[in-house]
């Protein structure tokens, strides 16, 4: 019971797990396919796309119809044979900053319109979007795709069909990397434009900043000027102060070397040495 139950589960859980898996398509015209010859009734190819958003590589091999060898090649000639891509909108970012999508999962084949019978089928990221992270959401997309069983029909043939219409080809694909160029290019300018004005910028603080430092300078002057004088005016004060006191002193001196104050002399006779003074 215990089994049936976990296998019930497990059941749900894939049946829910592929109803959230939506995919998308994108067609890529048959300039880009390279066919090798017929080899036991299959050709050998690869289809190569480096444009963001996509950077991959697909081989495998695709049945030639009837068993006749020239008639896929010719139909790569006459525009004939295109490739779908089947994936699940998953970006990664590349070492260039450009978002990939690497969650695609299948790929057919077509020829005049109908489905071919492919095998072998593997795919392979390419720089610079082939980092551990983008390969991790390739498996998981591999993964996820494989629930889903064959989309080439049923519900999703509408959206196989709109895809179909508008393939990607090598106009398209070097339209692309002009604009990815032009948008890098006008990015650039932005940032040394930003660049050129924080100079610009610095050179106006620059300028600004000159005259205080004058002004500054002046002050500093100026204060140091006040200081001299008044270091002066010290100085001055100091050497008339000794000069008071020796002036005072020789007074007293003189005051106390008066020969009228003799002691041996009687107040009679100071009063007439004082007078003859």
């Amino acid at each position: 019971m215990k089994k049936l139950l976990a296998f019930l589960f497990l059941a749900f859980a894939v049946v829910c797990s592929a109803q959230s898996v939506k995919p998308e398509f994108q067609a890529f015209s048959g300039a880009l396919l390279k066919l090798k010859k017929v080899d036991k009734g299959f050709h050998k190819f690869q289809l190569t796309v480096d444009v963001a958003p996509w950077a991959f590589q697909a081989t495998g091999e695709v049945m030639a119809p009837g068993g006749d060898g020239d008639v896929l090649i010719n139909g790569l000639f006459d525009g004939e044979l295109y490739a779908v891509l089947a994936y699940v909108p998953s970006a990664a970012s590349g070492t260039d900053g450009e978002e990939y999508q690497v969650g695609f999962f299948d790929m057919m084949l077509y020829f005049e319109e109908e489905p071919t019978r492919i095998r072998n089928l593997k795919f392979k990221l390419l720089p610079p979007a082939d980092d551990e992270w983008a390969k991790g959401i390739l498996k998981d997309a591999l993964s996820s795709g494989s629930l889903l069983g064959n989309v080439w029909g049923g519900k999703y043939e509408k959206a196989i069909t709109r895809a179909s219409a508008d393939p990607l080809d090598k106009k398209k694909l070097q339209a692309l990397q002009k604009k990815k160029n032009k948008s890098k290019l006008s990015d650039d300018d932005g940032t040394i434009s930003q660049k050129k004005r924080r100079v610009e910028a610095d050179e106006e603080e620059e300028v600004v900043e000159k005259p205080k430092k004058k002004k500054t300078k002046k002050l500093d002057d100026e204060e140091s000027t006040i200081s001299k004088k008044k270091k002066r005016v010290s100085d001055d004060e100091e050497e008339d102060t000794p000069k008071k006191k020796k002036k005072k002193k020789k007074k007293v001196v003189e005051e106390e070397d008066d020969p009228c104050d003799d002691p041996s002399l009687s107040p009679k006779q100071r009063r007439r040495c004082r007078m003859n003074q």
